[in-house]
């Protein structure tokens, strides 16, 4: 079974449970180069850039959301 890509690089997303806005760095793909389903995330915490990998399963898109 493929896994599509369900966000591209420079969407606003947020987790399900609440959180900060992020924003997609990266689409993580498997060795045959295809979406894995999880997405690189970056985020501000104050003033420090944070980053983390989520499964696309935790994220909602920030515009749909409003």
């Amino acid at each position: 079974m493929t896994k599509q890509s369900v966000f591209s690089v420079g969407d606003i997303v947020k987790l399900k449970s609440g959180g900060p806005d992020m924003t997609i760095k990266e689409v993580l793909t498997n060795m045959q180069d295809k979406p894995s389903g999880s997405y690189k995330c970056q985020w501000f915490a104050g003033k420090k850039l944070d980053m983390g990998v989520f499964p696309h399963e935790s994220l909602i898109d920030v515009a749909v959301e409003s």
